[in-house]
């Protein structure tokens, strides 16, 4: 049985300002309109026979998961979920540790586990899914078994392995060395002799096979993690890890604990396309140049302008006598930086955590399980938003000590809660919910609920929620 491993997370503070800690990096769009879960999880379920996929993520990404997953649903290929939700992150060896133990438990040690980082773009299928049936028979043998990318330049970015002696009947080596990422002259000599390729982050063993390495090479890691697992309602669905006992758990990748030490480590050598979109220079590449080098994914006029690229969210950017840029505009930020220091946009992110600016964590838009919140204005005193709620869903029966609010409902039809009465509001209708009245709004149709809110009050912060009651385990 083969099993995917999907682990979702990751910040990827190069690319913001769309990727941001409430929507990271495997959340954003590409220029297709998919996101990189998607491609990630459709990667999986074209693989043969797969029946069970278990995701890895952040408690706080389940719900806009969920809805990612059920976006791809399909009729005629019909996938049993599991999901183990992390309180906070620990890096991908307790993860990975999490998902061993729970498949051993589920399907036994013999299951093969195929580890995806949800944040990878792979473009040709038929290639990926012919290295995953050799990686499986190596693992079936026992083998820790990691997919090594053929390498086209001499990358600084990323990791490399070292190909020691070939395995008998595959296209698989043993790994004689995993090396930290280089600087550009070790990386052009790695390139040039041949046997280095890049260390992609994506793995292939037995659940026994890891265990079994964790309990040798990083025993602190598999006790936190079998700790966790005590403490945590293993029967609930989805199954929220323990915070207390996972914290405890070592902040280590799988490559530092566990896969540099072990003796029976093989690698796959493959040459199809893959990019971790680690930055706006491998986004860009996604998006076809103009005559001039200019890459735009979306309405642009451009002047004398050579090797740029523009992303905007809904505005037209014009652009005159520029070139080698990075344009990226939201609706609350906006990016300017040289194609050369793609890298370095992860320093104005640890600029604006040092500022606690609110564009390090959310955007204007705001993911909710109900549906989202888009926050149109907000002053002295009041705040102005749209929200957005699905058919079936409901807010939280909550409360608020400093605010009240004004619901305008502009289309669809909310069923509210209004302290003692209990209404229907239509488009067109409102209903006015003073500070210290307990509400809630359902969305009773079968299309989206969308109503303008004003709030208005000496505090107007989301902390001032006191929920009383909720569908979503949020109380």
């Amino acid at each position: 049985m083969l099993l995917p491993i999907i682990l979702s997370g990751g910040a990827g503070s190069r690319l913001w300002p769309v990727s941001r800690e409430a929507l990271p990096k495997p959340f954003i769009a590409l220029p297709n309109g998919e996101t990189l879960l998607q491609k990630t999880l459709q990667r999986a379920l074209a693989l043969p026979d797969v029946e069970h996929v278990l995701t890895v993520t952040n408690r706080d990404y389940y719900f806009l998961t969920r809805d990612e997953y059920e976006s791809q649903a399909s009729d005629d290929h019909r996938v049993v979920h599991d999901y183990l939700l992390e309180p906070s992150g620990r890096n991908t060896a307790p993860a990975i540790a999490a998902a061993a133990l729970h498949a051993s438990r589920k399907h036994g040690d013999d299951v093969v586990l195929l580890i995806l980082p949800a944040d990878h773009l792979i473009k040709n299928q038929v290639s990926f899914a012919e290295a995953v049936a050799h990686a499986q028979n190596l693992a079936a043998q026992g083998n820790l078994v990691t997919f090594g990318i053929q390498p086209t330049a001499p990358e600084t970015g990323y990791g490399y392995i070292e190909s020691g002696a070939a395995l008998a009947g595959s296209p698989g080596c043993e790994v004689a060395r995993f090396v930290e990422k280089p600087d550009l002259a070790t990386a052009k000599e790695y390139l040039a002799s041949g046997r280095f390729t890049w260390n992609s982050g994506m793995f292939c063993f037995t659940a026994g096979a890891m265990l079994a390495a964790l309990r040798e090479y990083a025993p602190e890691v598999l006790t936190a993690v079998e700790q966790t697992f005590a403490a945590t309602a293993l029967d609930k669905d989805p199954v929220v890890l323990d915070a207390a006992a996972f914290a405890r758990a070592p902040d280590i990748s799988i490559d530092y604990a566990v896969m540099e030490k072990a003796d029976k480590v093989a690698v796959i050598p493959v040459s199809f396309d893959w990019s971790d979109i680690g930055s706006w220079s491998a986004l860009a590449e996604l998006v076809a140049p103009d005559a001039r080098g200019n890459r735009a994914s979306c309405e642009t006029v451009l002047v004398d302008a050579d090797n740029c690229f523009i992303q905007s969210d809904n505005r037209m950017i014009a652009a005159v006598g520029v070139d080698d840029l990075f344009i990226v505009d939201t609706p609350d930020a906006l990016l300017i930086a040289h194609n050369s220091r793609a890298q370095d946009v992860k320093s104005v992110v640890t600029q604006l955590k040092l500022l606690s600016h609110a564009t390090v964590q959310h955007h204007r838009t705001t993911h909710r399980p109900w549906g989202t919140y888009t926050v149109l204005e907000e002053g002295e005193g009041f705040k102005l938003k749209r929200i957005v709620v699905k058919p079936g869903a409901s807010l939280s029966l909550q409360m608020h000590h400093h605010r009240s609010e004004h619901w305008v409902v502009v289309s669809g039809t909310a069923k509210v809660i209004n302290g003692e009465h209990d209404i229907l509001v239509q488009r067109n209708e409102s209903t006015y919910i003073p500070a210290g009245t307990a509400h809630r709004l359902t969305n009773p149709g079968v299309v989206d609920c969308v109503m303008i809110e004003v709030q208005t009050g000496d505090y107007l912060g989301e902390d001032d929620i006191v929920r009383l009651e909720d569908r979503y385990g949020r109380v």
